[in-house]
C-alpha cells in the first residue's frame, strides 16, 4: 500500500513542500530512502523503526520504500522522522489513512517523543497554503508563531500525533516564547553631545538610509550605531514572516521576532559567512539574516576589500543569488547598512588634539580599502568627531522613545510609496513636489564633483525622509542641502 504524507524543506530561505511517499509491499524485509538524503536523514531508519515499536505499534516485516519528493532537492536533518513514521504506519493499514492527511516535522527519539527541528514556520505557511493540518513538536510550534496567520498543533509524541491524526485528540496549543528586550541595542539617551551624528542617525532610521561614520577613537560611533534598533518602528507581520524564515534557515532564533533584526559581523569573517553560501543547500548570510534590519560593521577599514566589494550588491538590489553546483538560492538583503571607520590606522588623521603618526603612506592604503562604488552607495557620509569636555558633563539628549516617536510618524507618510525612501525608483523621485531652487542647487553639487549620478538620487531620497520628518509636503532647498552636507565627510 501507498502513503503520502507532507513535509517542508527550506531551499535558501523559502519553504517547499516535500512529499514524504511510503510504499509498504512484498518481498524481503528492507528499509530504504530514496530523494537525495544526507546522512542524518538515511539515518532516521533505525530512529523510526524504534519509535514505532516504543510507541505500541509494530513495524511491518516486508519491503519499505520511502520517497522524499521531489527527488532533485537535496533533503538534510531529522525533521522527517515523524511524516516518515507516520507514512510506514498508514501504509501498512496499522493507523488510519487521516494520520497521512497533514504536514508533519519533527525528530524522532528512540522512545517515540519528538524533539525540536528547523523549519516549523516554513512547515506552517505549507499548511495554510494547502489547508492542512500541521503537527509540530512545542519547540518548534512556537517558532511557528511568529505568524499570526498560520495554525498549528504540538505534539509531543508519535502516539499523540497519531491521536491528533485521527481526531481522538486536539493535542498541545502552541506557547510562544515570551518576547525581551534586544540585547544588541543601547539607549540614544545615554549618548552625550554629537548632535548631528544623532540627527544623522534619526533621518537614517526614518528613510532607512545607508550610514558611515568616520572619527577618532572613543567618540561614540559604535555606541551610535547600537542605538539604531531602539529608533526603528517594530515589524510588520509580512516582514516578521521573511525574517524568521531566514534565521530558521541558518538554525537561529530571535528574542522578540517583531524588533528589526541587528547583525553585527566581525571583520574576520568569510565571504561565505556574510554574503551566503556553504556545502549542500547555500546557507543565509549576514546580508540576508539583516534583512528588514541593520548590518553593521564595525571598523569598516579593517574589512578586506573583496568583502566590502561583495556588498555592493546586495545593498543596491535588496537581494542576493548564490549559486552553487546544482543549485541557485535567492535571499532578500533588504538590509540598512551602517558602518563605522577610523578615518586612518592610527585612527587620529584630522583630530584636533591628538597629532595622526601613521608613517607615509599608510592613509593612501587605508582608505583604498574603501573602494569609490561602495562609498558612493552609502546615503549618508558623516564626521563624528571627539566628544567635547562640556558635553559629557552636560544634560542627556533625547531619548530613543522621543525619537522612535519622530521616526514612527515619517514612515507612516511613506507608506502611501510601498517602499522605505532609501529604495525609491527615479521616477518615483521625478513625481514628487520639489520646491524652487532644488535643481539648480543639485546641478551645482553635480557639476562641483561632488555628485554621480547616483549620488543625485540618494541625496534626493535623504531630502524626502528630511521633509517627511517635519511634515513637509513640498521638498526644499533646505532639505537638499541638509541632504548635500551629509555625504562630505570621505
Amino acid at each position: 500500500m501507498l502513503a503520502r504524507v507532507s513535509s517542508v524543506v527550506l531551499v535558501g530561505a523559502k519553504p517547499q513542500p516535500v512529499d514524504v511517499e511510503v510504499f509498504v509491499g512484498g518481498g524481503q524485509p528492507r528499509f530504504q530512502l530514496v530523494g537525495l538524503p544526507d546522512a542524518a536523514v538515511r539515518e532516521a531508519k533505525e530512529r523510526v523503526r524504534a519509535a514505532i515499536q516504543s510507541s505500541g505499534f509494530s513495524f511491518p516485516g516486508r519491503r519499505v520504500i520511502v520517497s522524499l519528493a521531489p527527488a532533485d532537492v537535496p533533503k538534510g536533518g531529522a525533521a522527517y522522522d515523524l511524516p516518515i513514521a507516520l507514512g510506514v504506519l498508514v501504509a501498512s493499514k496499522v493507523v488510519p489513512e487521516e494520520c497521512a492527511n497533514l504536514v508533519a516535522l519533527g525528530e524522532l527519539a528512540l522512545d517515540g517523543s519528538l524533539r525540536p527541528v528547523r523549519g516549523g514556520l516554513g512547515a506552517a505557511m505549507v499548511a495554510a497554503r494547502s489547508n492542512l493540518k500541521c503537527l509540530l513538536p512545542p519547540a518548534s510550534a512556537a517558532e511557528a508563531m511568529v505568524v499570526s496567520e498560520v495554525a498549528v498543533t504540538a505534539v509531543g509524541s508519535l502516539e499523540e500525533a497519531i491521536a491528533v491524526g485521527t481526531g481522538a485528540s486536539t493535542g498541545r496549543q502552541p506557547e510562544p516564547t515570551p518576547p525581551a528586550g534586544n540585547q544588541e541595542s543601547a539607549e540614544l539617551g545615554e549618548v552625550r553631545g554629537q548632535l548631528l551624528a544623532r540627527r544623522a542617525l534619526e533621518i537614517a532610521a526614518a528613510g532607512g538610509h545607508h550610514l558611515l561614520m568616520m572619527g577618532p577613537p572613543g567618540g561614540g560611533k559604535t555606541m551610535l550605531a547600537r542605538c539604531l534598533p531602539t529608533i526603528m518602528p517594530r515589524l510588520d507581520q509580512d516582514s516578521i514572516a521573511d525574517v524568521a524564515l531566514a534565521w530558521a534557515a541558518a538554525g537561529l532564533s530571535r528574542i522578540d521576532p517583531a524588533i528589526p533584526p541587528f547583525r553585527s559581523p566581525h571583520h574576520s569573517a568569510s565571504l561565505a559567512a556574510l554574503i551566503g553560501g556553504g556545502s549542500g543547500i547555500p546557507q543565509p548570510g549576514e546580508v540576508a539574516l539583516a534583512h528588514r534590519g541593520a548590518l553593521f560593521l564595525d571598523e569598516l577599514g579593517e574589512f578586506p576589500v573583496h568583502l566590502l566589494d561583495a556588498l555592493r550588491q546586495p545593498m543596491e538590489e535588496g537581494r542576493v543569488v548564490v549559486a552553487r553546483k546544482g543549485s541557485s538560492v535567492e535571499f532578500k538583503t533588504e538590509f540598512q547598512l551602517v558602518a563605522a571607520t577610523n578615518p586612518c590606522p592610527c585612527g587620529y588623521e584630522g583630530d584636533n588634539l591628538c597629532p595622526c603618526t601613521c608613517p607615509p603612506g599608510a592613509l593612501a592604503r587605508y582608505r583604498r580599502r574603501l573602494s569609490g562604488p561602495l562609498l558612493d552607495r552609502f546615503d549618508m557620509r558623516i564626521r563624528v568627531p571627539r566628544v567635547e569636555p562640556t558635553a559629557m558633563s552636560g544634560h542627556p539628549g533625547e531619548t530613543s522613545a522621543a525619537v522612535l516617536e519622530r521616526v514612527v510618524n515619517a514612515r507612516r507618510r511613506q507608506g502611501d510609496r510601498k517602499c522605505l525612501n532609501s529604495r525609491l525608483t527615479r521616477g518615483s523621485l521625478d513625481a514628487r513636489t520639489w520646491g524652487a531652487g532644488v535643481g539648480s542647487v543639485l546641478e551645482s553639487a553635480m557639476s562641483g564633483s561632488r555628485l554621480t549620478a547616483r549620488g543625485w538620487d540618494r541625496v534626493r531620497r535623504v531630502a524626502i525622509t528630511i521633509a517627511d520628518l517635519v511634515g513637509a509636503e513640498v521638498v526644499e532647498t533646505e532639505h537638499v542641502m541638509e541632504a548635500l552636507a551629509y555625504r562630505g565627510a570621505v
